[in-house]
C-alpha cells in the first residue's frame, strides 16, 4: 500500500464515528471509556474483543452474526483497521467499534468484568524464545485478560501456527486453566463452533490455499 493511500485512510479514520484512537499517554492517565463502554454502545449488551484485528473481518463478521453483542476490534495498524471500520459504517452496524492502540494496554482500556469474550485471530506466533514476551497468550497477557473478563468469560485462539497452538495448550494445562475445546485442524475434524468455520480472514484464506491446517482453542482464564 502506497504512503498516499495510508495517509488517506488515517485521515478517514479520524472522521469515522466507530474509530477511537487514544494516545498512550491518555490511556495511562485514565482512559475515558474504561468501565463505560456500554455508554458508548448505548446498551448493556455483552462486549466481545478481537485483539490484533487487522482488517476487522472477525469483528465485523461476528457483529453481523450476533446483533445482541457489542464488538471491539483492537489493532495498532490504522490503515488495516480502516477496512473493517468502513465496512461496519457502510453496513450500518451499530454494535461495532475499532480501537487503534497497543494490545498490552488492554487492561487499562477495559474495566474489571467489562468483557465477556476475547478472540485472538492469527497472531504473530513470535517463535524465537527472546520474543516470548510478545506472544499474545503468554502468562503476562493471560493475567491482563483475566482482569477484564467476566468470571464466565471465554477466550478464543484461532491460528495457523501449530507452534502457537501447542505453546498455548501447554501453558494452559500448566496453569491449571480450563480448556473447553481444542482442535488442531478445524476443517478436517468435526466439532468446532460455527463462527470458527463460517468466518475466514484474509490471511486464513491464504493459509488454506497453501494447505495449512487451521487450529482453534476455546478456554477460560478464571
Amino acid at each position: 500500500m502506497g504512503s498516499k493511500n495510508k495517509l488517506k485512510r488515517f485521515k478517514e479514520n479520524e472522521t469515522f464515528s466507530n474509530v477511537i484512537q487514544p494516545s498512550r499517554e491518555a490511556v495511562k492517565q485514565g482512559f475515558e471509556l474504561r468501565g463505560k463502554w456500554n455508554d458508548f454502545f448505548k446498551n448493556d449488551n455483552p462486549i466481545v474483543l478481537e485483539l490484533g484485528c487487522g482488517k476487522g473481518e472477525y469483528t465485523v463478521g461476528l457483529a453481523k452474526q450476533d446483533p445482541n453483542k457489542n464488538f471491539v476490534g483492537i489493532d495498532i495498524k490504522g490503515a488495516r483497521l480502516w477496512r473493517g471500520a468502513k465496512t461496519a459504517l457502510e453496513d450500518d452496524l451499530k454494535n461495532v467499534a475499532f480501537l487503534r492502540t497497543q494490545i498490552e494496554l488492554v487492561d487499562e482500556l477495559f474495566a474489571k468484568d467489562e468483557v465477556s469474550e476475547i478472540w485472538i485471530t492469527f497472531p504473530d506466533p513470535q517463535i524465537k524464545y527472546k520474543r516470548t514476551k510478545h506472544r499474545m497468550t503468554n502468562q503476562s497477557f493471560l493475567a491482563k485478560y483475566k482482569k477484564i473478563l467476566r468470571p464466565d468469560g471465554l477466550m478464543h485462539l484461532k491460528t495457523d501456527s501449530e507452534f502457537m497452538h501447542g505453546y498455548t495448550l501447554g501453558l494452559l494445562h500448566g496453569l491449571g486453566l480450563t480448556v473447553n475445546y481444542a482442535n488442531h485442524d478445524v476443517y478436517k475434524n468435526e466439532g468446532s463452533p460455527k463462527e470458527v468455520l463460517e468466518l475466514q480472514t484474509f490471511y486464513e484464506k491464504q493459509y488454506l490455499e497453501k494447505g495449512k491446517p487451521i487450529t482453534y482453542i476455546q478456554f477460560k482464564v478464571h
